[in-house]
């Protein structure tokens, strides 16, 4: 089945200026006998780790044998990737039945490209008869389309400063922010952030009669794993198959957060859910390693404290390299200036580039920043095809590919028979 068209429909309604609000989501799932009310649900909102955390908590109660629906944002390759059962994307068919039998509707009330996808999610998911639903938010929390549900446990996995035209320009603003999906009576857990938006949030909690977990009530961190505080357990965390130590922490919060709800401490199972993530979750794009000699990473950080966290994982390899080259391409809304300030210390050579995006900022547009603030760039307009050249290079070099997942989706798709034919 061709669903292109569908998806060219879906596509055209994805707004610049982001309409916020829950006016129409409300509108649409009434439509469809609100599908999400018989749901249970968890929810995830974040300036960066959302979507490990959501992928840690799906896989994880996927080993304890449930049927879990994981909605996340965006897709790398594929928009079927957005949602999935037990690891398996949406299938095309469904996608086509489902936007035609309310095309009449969208025509009417105009919803956005991320509202009719949340749901298309919740109607999935209540279709397949899923046990529980992972719920990551678009942006914000307050007025995200997602907030229209009543969650088992909400987690707020960091707090930076981004989108600032939209949420505000201060951290305790983009808190409180992201500190409405908190619902009365639930389950709070934040991750690491700033104590200003810490306090945010445990202010929103207690008024809210939430039981609330900042992460170092519950971690002890350690040089090279984490304690996580269980009821009546500790449970260490040494590893990931995503690297770096924040997801050390990501996970520490989907182990907490599934011990409070479920009283889940196997941690046999627990460990599976762990290793598996990836399988289990089709997760991609964070400090992943698509080629080792050359070594060429893929990493998906989209603003300054994403920048920030890769840093910790890169200097640890930093050394090995005889030359590192970053490929770099972000949307235009987001803190370029000081994402290159960050990154550019690190890498003997950047490349700029952009994509098929209205968001996407342009070579141009990158290039003027740079000039700004004295950073020497080279524009690059077919990152794929230098990639493939790189690739071929048997050296001791290292290439980043940094920046939106749109980017590392774009370039992936076009280099994935070429990766798939000269595999070394």
């Amino acid at each position: 089945m061709n669903i292109e068209p569908i998806l060219k429909k879906l596509y055209s309604m994805r707004q610049f200026h982001i309409k916020l609000g829950l006016e129409r989501i409300e509108k649409l799932l009434d439509v469809i006998d609100n599908p999400h009310k018989k749901l249970k649900c968890f929810h995830i909102a974040g300036s960066n780790g959302k979507g490990s955390t959501a992928s840690f908590l799906a896989s994880i109660l996927m080993e304890q044998g449930y049927k879990v629906g994981l909605y996340t944002s965006p897709h790398l390759i594929k928009f079927n990737e957005r949602i999935r059962i037990n690891g398996q994307e949406i299938e095309d068919e469904y996608i086509f039945n489902f936007y035609n039998s309310i095309e009449k509707l969208i025509n009417e009330i105009e919803p956005t490209f991320f509202e009719i996808t949340t749901a298309l999610a919740f109607q999935y998911f209540f279709d397949n008869k899923v046990d529980y639903a992972i719920i990551e938010t678009g942006l914000g929390g307050r007025l995200d389309a997602t907030n229209i549900i009543n969650p088992l446990a909400s987690i707020i996995t960091s707090i930076s400063l981004e989108h600032t035209n939209v949420l505000g320009n201060t951290i305790e603003k983009i808190a409180q922010e992201k500190a409405g999906i908190i619902k009365k009576g639930t389950l709070v857990i934040s991750g690491n952030m700033p104590l200003l938006a810490e306090n945010v949030i445990r202010t929103k909690a207690n008024e809210s009669g939430c039981k609330y977990f900042p992460l170092d009530s519950f971690v002890v961190r350690n040089k090279d794993h984490v304690d996580v505080n269980l009821n009546n357990k500790t449970y260490k965390i040494y590893t990931t198959p995503l690297r770096g130590y924040h997801q050390l922490l990501n996970c520490s919060l989907a182990v907490k957060c599934l011990n409070e709800i479920l009283g889940i401490d196997d941690f046999l199972k627990i460990n599976k859910g762990i290793k598996n993530v990836v399988i289990n979750t089709g997760i991609s794009g964070r400090y992943e390693i698509i080629n080792d000699k050359p070594r060429i990473i893929f990493d998906s950080a989209h603003n300054p404290e994403g920048v920030k966290i890769f840093l910790e994982e890169f200097t640890r390899e930093y050394y090995s390299y005889s030359k590192r080259e970053l490929i770099f391409g972000v949307m235009k809304d987001k803190n370029i200036k000081e994402m290159l300030k960050l990154l550019t210390p690190f890498f003997d050579s950047i490349y700029v580039t952009s994509i098929q995006n209205e968001r996407a900022a342009t070579i141009d547009e990158i290039v003027n920043i740079t000039d700004e603030i004295n950073i020497d760039v080279i524009p690059l307009k077919n990152p794929d095809d230098y990639i493939k050249k790189f690739f071929l290079e048997d050296s001791e070099k290292c290439l980043v590919v940094l920046g939106s997942i749109y980017l590392l989706g774009e370039i992936k798709l076009k280099i994935k028979e070429f990766m798939l034919d000269n595999k070394k």
